[in-house]
């Protein structure tokens, strides 16, 4: 699993960082900081629901790799 966020179309939501911590994080502005491009097999699961839970579908995982 490899992941890409577009931090330019964030909207702050934050139900990333909540959902998968060890992968998403926020900055001061609210903001998605990727922490883990490749999280490991017991993160993939919350990190999918990360990113069907973005209302503003910043998250793209893909699952290829």
């Amino acid at each position: 699993m490899r992941v890409n966020v577009d931090t330019a179309a964030c909207i702050g939501a934050g139900q990333c960082a909540l959902v998968a911590p060890d992968v998403f994080d926020q900055d001061d502005d609210g903001i998605v900081m990727l922490l883990n491009a490749a999280p490991s097999e017991p993160e993939h699961a919350a990190t999918r629901r990360a990113a069907a839970l973005c209302p503003a579908r910043v998250i793209v995982v893909d699952e290829s790799e």
